[in-house]
């Protein structure tokens, strides 16, 4: 999203949304701190409660001249336009053009550089495709949507502006929002073993704090190198090995040490992953059959198990459309199942033996996007032509494909991804209106056993920072954790009090009713905090630091919302700078057991202007600075 400028030696990330950008080398830090640059038919829609004392009035929506304007709402002075958000999804951007070395609009590349292919191979590799139009006749799941396409107008959800810390925060009940037609019959965190998702609030979980929170680097693998951009996504954390993707290969490294313990080589690059780990440590990908040449791509449609604790690949597998190989753009875990989807349409196959379970019906008009997994195995299914577009929200039986609920967004919104699956929570970007490529301008709790909307929780682009990549990557979101039927995201940066100024909070939603819930995590003066998983009934939380500090780890518990250190980082100029390359908005972040592991997503050539850069770097608390 949109942010100002950010202090010395916290320069452009490489990897995320579009083709990486290499971050400038940096400056010696400053005497003083610098500034921070739908199925049936829904009830009738409740009366909105009243908002509490003290609380300015909620502003009048579309055919809801009752309500007056919000007198305290001020603009944002700090959201800036975004030159790098285009009308169209597929165009290309330029993935050598380099920004200033303190850019003053968003310092991360903004498109999306998955929708202009079908795989995952480096930015500018392959020509842009036209928009996907659904494939009569041809693949598109192992069920027949059972609804005509009929466009329907939703409700608009009122918004309330709630000024608090000096941003405006929004909230809405959902209630009449994104009604589902009477035609039809998680994520929530990590997911699977990894997510240690709780239940109520309050329910504590296993991180402690240890007796001494300051860390040590425990290890650091240099980025590895290429001649064009390749994807590195991927890693994986269980009790017994620390596993990240390379270029062609994922190597298991031991979590405390960092010594290599296996390797498991790839043909070509990864493309796609899931977070999600089995609770025998088993996990899927999807890579190229080979090495591409340059500004070329061998397609994605490898798709194969790794043992992440023996370090093996169990099976390889590839699907078929006619006598053509589908090339996957996203991959993910329900129980003993995996699914893959794509603009060709899905597939699932067994965990255990790799049989295909289920896969695409030449007689479908509709394809399978991709999927969420975890507890459940939730699909996003595109029918209609670009443009005029309407999306399916389908919860599944995993062996079978058969659909259990099923709830239609409203016409038009081309883009949907799974936050969790279990609640079931989805967000999109409605009528391209988040304004800051963050895929997010809405976020909607479904019930997954009946198909209903629970609530529509609106979250405006100047307001708050949770990333999702619908285009490609059904299942990739960042910064936004599902649990205790709560929604934690974290606000934009905005002005604080201190001397370094600039912070934000993560603030919590209620999935059955949409509205805030009063809780509000401080990041503190000069650090942004980020939502990083459930822990029970705690959340985890990482704290970007200023340019004079170090990384932290917080417990949020669920009901007071009183946070606990768990980790901090050393200060160090080396030390920092190289946490501070590995943004959380971009790069992976894995916690657990007293220990943080930060990983970038994407390698390129190298450059002794970027200076050192790093594939992994860990820290260990507990053992001293």
């Amino acid at each position: 999203m949109t942010q100002p400028p950010p202090p010395p030696n916290q320069p452009p990330q490489q990897g995320g949304f579009g083709p990486p950008q290499r971050p400038a080398a940096p400056p010696p830090p400053p005497a003083s701190p610098p500034p921070a640059p739908q199925g049936p038919p829904q009830p009738p829609p409740r009366t909105p409660p009243q908002p509490g004392y003290g609380y300015p009035a909620q502003p009048p929506g579309p055919g809801d001249p009752g309500r007056q304007p919000n007198p305290y709402v001020q603009p944002n002075p700090y959201v800036q336009p975004n030159p790098y958000v285009q009308p169209n999804p597929y165009a290309q951007p330029n993935p050598y053009a380099q920004p200033g070395p303190y850019p003053q609009t968003a310092p991360y590349p903004q498109p999306n550089a998955y929708a202009q292919q079908p795989g995952y191979g480096p930015p500018g590799q392959l020509a842009v495709p036209p928009p996907p139009q659904p494939q009569y006749g041809s693949p598109g799941g192992p069920r027949k949507s059972r609804a005509p396409l009929v466009i329907i107008v939703s409700a608009v959800v009122a918004i309330a502006l709630i000024v608090g810390g000096g941003l405006l925060y929004a909230k809405s009940s959902g209630d009449d929002a994104g009604k589902k037609e009477d035609t039809a019959g998680s994520s929530g965190g990590s997911g699977g073993k990894g997510a240690e998702d709780g239940g109520t609030g309050g329910t504590g979980g296993k991180e402690k704090a240890p007796a001494d929170t300051a860390s040590k680097v425990l290890f650091q693998v240099p980025l590895p190198t290429a001649d064009d951009t390749v994807v590195t996504s991927g890693s994986w954390l269980t009790d017994k090995v620390y596993a990240k993707s390379g270029i062609a290969e994922i190597v298991g490294y031991d979590p405390a040490k960092g010594t290599e313990l296996w390797t498991v080589k790839l043909p070509g690059p990864v493309c796609s992953v899931t977070e999600h780990i089995t609770s025998d440590d088993r996990t899927a990908v999807v890579f190229q059959p080979g090495m591409p040449a340059k500004n070329s791509s061998k397609g994605c449609s490898q798709v194969a198990v790794i043992d992440l604790d023996a370090g093996t690949k169990l099976w390889t597998k590839t699907v078929k459309s006619g006598d053509k190989l589908i090339n996957f753009d996203n991959v993910t875990l329900a129980r003993n199942t995996v699914a893959v989807g794509s603009t060709g349409g899905g597939a699932a196959f067994d965990m255990s033996s790799g049989k295909l379970l289920w896969q695409p019906q030449p007689a479908d008009t509709c394809y399978d996007a991709g999927y969420g997994g975890g507890d459940s195995l939730v699909s996003v299914r595109k029918c209609g032509s670009y443009g005029n577009r309407r999306l399916h929200i389908q919860t599944l039986e995993p062996t079978s494909g058969k659909v259990l609920s099923e709830y239609r967004m409203t016409a038009g919104i081309e883009y949907a991804s799974i936050v969790s699956t279990d609640p079931l929570v989805v967000a999109a970007d409605v009528g391209d209106s988040a304004g800051d490529g963050s895929g997010v301008s809405d976020y909607f709790s479904i019930d997954g056993r009946t198909g209903r909307l629970r609530a529509r929780i609106s979250a405006p682009g100047d307001s708050y920072a949770g990333r999702c990549d619908g285009a490609a990557r059904i299942e990739y979101c960042r910064q936004i954790v599902v649990g205790g039927d709560r929604l934690y995201v974290p606000t934009e940066q905005h002005d604080g009090g201190g001397p370094r100024n600039r912070t934000n909070e993560i603030v919590a939603f209620d999935l059955a009713t949409g509205e805030q819930t009063g809780q509000r995590a401080d990041a503190g003066d000069g650090y942004t905090i980020s939502p990083l998983r459930m822990d029970g009934g705690n959340l985890l939380a990482y704290k970007r630091p200023p340019y004079d500090k170090g990384g932290r780890i917080v417990s949020i518990d669920g009901n007071s919302f009183k946070e606990t250190e768990l980790l901090e980082n050393p200060a160090t100029r080396a030390v920092r700078d190289a946490e501070t390359r590995l943004s959380p908005e971009y790069a992976e972040i894995r916690y657990a057991r007293g220990r943080l592991y930060l990983s970038a997503v994407f390698a390129h050539k190298a450059s002794a202007t970027y200076g050192k850069e790093y594939l992994v770097v860990a820290f260990g608390a507990g053992t001293g600075g």
